[in-house]
């Protein structure tokens, strides 16, 4: 029976997110850009140390904060952990965004802009990446003009790969006058480039980092904001008293506290990247630049076909892109030398 509640229209209009299906932690997840070689073992071990009595405690932030602001070279004011890389983006609805008024995102892109947005119910203006990938840099410029609630801009961006360099996200900056805009830096990592530097030259500027990619911690959820301190204390206005739980505190702590582990990993993954990408290109599959832990690739009229039978007959996840960009395109997350040659094997099988 259907329950008689005032539900928001927003609500009602709108579709919900699908996360990753269950039961995947025993097969090759190269379909949601995670860290498959597993976190540093010093995170392992710092959280063995987590005690019955920390544990039923509330969190106390200060000391973690610091020295996650330190890995990220800002002042302890100029960063907000929060539940994850996708509540940090709701924040920004929560400060900025009333119902009606509008948010500017980049599509293909992340989804959860758009997620969040329409939960708002707020307007969402789209801009489109072209044929190319081409970055709409004058269609961004003129939405500015129009002086919307936020901007969100994923880079590297995620599914293209693409990446902006510094030159442009000043020119997106100096347009926005009247906008925040959110770079989203999940990937920074494996691109080697970030914005953070600028917060204190753009106040509108709030650069969001997560710790599930290169540090390997999606499933203890954190994510982080930077900004400067007096555009921060407005996003702090709609946080929650304890967003971020001990564990994920602790296990961050000690990721950033192991560099070579991760910087080990993304040497890899950079390494792995470009010699997938130059077998794809031995099989006649299309790729575009990436600048992530992942590539983009069209394998033509069959590409959703062969994402079902790696699911089905091998327990192989890759991302179907078919619906958001056109048949045959597919994200493919990379993971360890030995996982991309097992899954190359199986392409050649549908080539």
């Amino acid at each position: 029976m259907t329950p008689q509640l005032p539900t928001r229209q927003a609500i009602l209009d709108r579709r919900t997110y699908e996360p990753p299906g269950e039961g995947r932690a025993d097969k090759l997840r190269l379909d949601f850009n995670e860290n498959t070689a597993g976190c540093s073992t010093k995170v392992q071990r710092a959280l063995a140390k987590l005690t019955p009595k920390l544990l039923s405690m509330y969190p106390e932030y200060e000391r973690g904060t610091r020295r996650l602001a330190r890995h990220f070279r800002v002042a302890y004011e100029e960063l907000l952990l929060t539940n994850g890389g996708d509540d940090a983006l709701r924040l920004f609805f929560d400060a900025f965004v009333d119902a009606g008024t509008t948010a500017v995102i980049i599509e293909p892109t992340f989804p959860m802009y758009r997620y969040w947005g329409e939960v708002a119910g707020a307007k969402i203006e789209v801009q489109r990446y072209g044929l190319n990938m081409e970055f709409p840099l004058e269609g961004v410029l003129n939405a500015l003009a129009l002086k919307p609630r936020v901007l969100f801009v994923c880079n590297p961006n995620n599914p293209t790969g693409t990446l902006l360099e510094i030159t442009v996200i000043e020119k997106i900056l100096q347009a926005a006058t009247h906008t925040a805009v959110v770079l989203d830096e999940a990937y920074a990592e494996f691109s080697g480039l970030t914005v953070i530097p600028l917060i204190h030259q753009y106040p509108q500027l709030f650069v969001a980092r997560t710790f599930s990619k290169a540090a390997g911690l999606a499933g203890l959820r954190l994510g982080a904001v930077i900004a400067c301190e007096e555009s921060l204390a407005i996003l702090r206005r709609a946080t929650a008293p304890f967003p971020v739980n001990v564990a994920a505190l602790t296990a961050a702590e000690a990721a950033v506290g192991d560099p070579k582990t991760m910087k080990l990993y993304v040497k890899n993954i950079l390494r792995t990247r470009a010699w997938f990408e130059k077998e794809l290109h031995k099989l006649e599959v299309r790729t575009w630049p990436s600048a992530g832990n992942f590539l983009l690739a069209d394998f033509g009229p069959g590409g959703s076909e062969m994402c079902s039978q790696l699911q089905a007959k091998h327990g192989v996840l890759l991302r179907d892109r078919a619906k958001e960009i056109s048949p045959g395109i597919v994200r493919v997350s990379i993971g360890t030398q030995k996982e991309m040659e097992r899954l190359l094997k199986l392409i050649k099988r549908y080539r």
